[in-house]
């Protein structure tokens, strides 16, 4: 089997009409910003200033047309962006162009397209064998301006003030706050559902269960979730009958985990603020990575073979505006990609995309002219090919937990999988000026004289006296796999 399609020989094997936790663990996630992927005139030269904020043209068509662009790294399923329409005014803060200010849950955002294009998306993803992921708010409806200018029956269905929480602004240190405040300002105010009251749960229950059914959607983000009653959830994830994870913006894990148990996963914040910090620097800190893999794993959160692995997206500064170092970026993503959970990639990374917090985050990816030879889109690629032939060998890899199984100041070696079909990374902070030496590596699982292929290297190595001789060179990161099970598969050409 040829390494171009085992990424669709794995998603036809797993695909049903509902898709399930179990059948998502399997998945590797491409996240689109729907105006900023593709157009529909398939242009690469299209101006879109990021700092305008303004919508720049990216479509459910355009997204159709570059499909292998995405499959083509080995992604599984794409996430897009809320799909309801929003306010259209243009504010201090652009326009909508992101679609978190929805005000009808009824209509569509047809800057996007229409209900044809949508479906149309859905069944193209679905010839392929690959998951359609939507983005949806639950917390909010969008309003320019202030609080007290607010017009209730623009919104539907929740055309009354009785179905939102009277004005306030948050404290962080108030749960209950949280969860009942307006996120937003006088310039766009997101006005805060009612989401414990009955009557607005079934009516999101009743939208989402129609909204699914009617574009054959396979799974959900949820968008604000912390800012959501948590006795909400399991209805809704319920009406939906599908997927769901949440945003639930806290690094600690103790706060963020305990969604996990009114939803079937959550973004991995937690892990996500020590991999940063870890990966940016050769002074980061890999024992603090390590403790948060360790703490994960050992209890904190109910299941991470289900949440959601990232290191960039549109909310957060894009790792290459931390460092510009290529080889930091390249150990990121491959952390991002072999780790436990579901990998998320944001789109733009793949081409080192540096743009800083939101909007300048939010590039449009045809700017790139969607170049395959990019660096990291080929590493990407290799990444995702390696992690999707473990799973297609052997179904248990996605729930094997992620063993670290050596450290030190500037390096992390992880095992996961089972002897004989695990994959083994090494990842480095030192960055391209980092030495050559050679890291004799144990406890991986691999017999003695056993031949292991360094699949980001395509260099064999054989095992003696219990140790993987890893060649450490410009802080690059390693990552290894039995060669006869390389055999077929296309990779580094076996």
């Amino acid at each position: 089997m040829k390494a171009t399609i085992l990424a669709a020989a794995l998603a036809f094997a797993s695909l049903t009409t509902a898709a399930t936790p179990a059948q998502w663990r399997s998945r590797s996630i491409y996240q689109v910003l729907t105006d900023r992927f593709a157009r529909t005139d398939g242009s690469t030269t299209a101006r879109c200033n990021t700092g305008d904020a303004l919508y720049c043209g990216g479509t459910y068509q355009g997204l159709i047309k570059k499909l292998d662009y995405i499959q083509n790294m080995g992604f599984t399923a794409i996430w897009i962006s809320p799909i309801t329409f929003n306010l259209e005014e243009r504010t201090a803060y652009g326009q909508a162009y992101h679609s978190y200010w929805q005000q009808n849950l009824y209509a569509l955002n047809e800057h996007f397209g229409n209900a044809n294009d949508l479906k149309a998306l859905a069944d193209a993803l679905h010839r392929r064998g690959m998951y359609l992921m939507v983005d949806v708010v639950v917390n909010h409806m969008g309003w320019p301006g202030s609080f007290s200018s607010v017009d209730y029956s623009k919104f539907n269905p929740f055309n009354q003030q009785r179905y939102f929480h009277p004005y306030c602004t948050p404290d962080y240190n108030n749960q209950s706050s949280v969860e009942g405040c307006w996120l937003g300002d006088n310039n766009v105010q997101l006005v805060d559902l009612k989401t414990e009251d009955p009557t607005v749960a079934n009516m999101l229950n009743a939208w989402i269960r129609q909204l699914v059914s009617n574009y054959t959607i396979d799974g959900l983000r949820i968008d604000t979730a912390k800012h959501v009653s948590k006795s909400f959830f399991p209805a809704f994830n319920a009406a939906a009958g599908i997927f769901i994870t949440g945003e639930v913006f806290d690094g600690n894990p103790a706060y963020t985990c305990d969604y996990q148990n009114y939803m079937d996963s959550v973004l991995n914040f937690p892990i996500y603020f020590p991999l940063t910090r870890a990966f940016s620097s050769p002074t980061g800190s890999i024992s603090e990575l390590v403790n948060m893999v360790n703490q994960l794993k050992n209890g904190a959160c109910k299941d991470t073979s289900l949440l959601g692995t990232f290191s960039e997206n549109h909310d957060i500064t894009r790792f290459a505006a931390i460092t510009s170092d290529m080889s930091q970026a390249r150990n990121v993503l491959a952390f991002t990609i072999l780790a436990d959970g579901v990998p998320i990639v944001y789109q733009g990374q793949e081409q080192h995309f540096s743009g800083a917090r939101d909007p300048l985050n939010r590039e449009a990816v045809w700017l790139s002219g969607y170049n395959t030879n990019a660096e990291l889109y080929k590493l990407t690629a290799a990444l995702n090919q390696i992690r999707n032939l473990a799973v297609f060998r052997d179904a248990g890899y996605v729930t094997y937990k992620n063993w670290v199984i050596y450290s030190d100041a500037n390096t992390i070696a992880m095992r996961k999988g089972f002897d004989g079909g695990q994959i083994v990374t090494v990842l480095s902070n030192k960055g391209t000026a980092g030495n050559t030496y050679t890291l004799q590596l144990g406890n991986h699982g691999f017999a003695n004289g056993a031949q292991v292929v360094d699949v980001l290297a395509c260099r064999t190595v054989t095992v003696a006296n219990g140790n993987i001789p890893v060649l450490m060179e410009r802080g690059l990161p390693r990552a290894f796999y039995l060669r006869s099970g390389l055999l077929g598969s296309g990779i580094c050409g076996l």
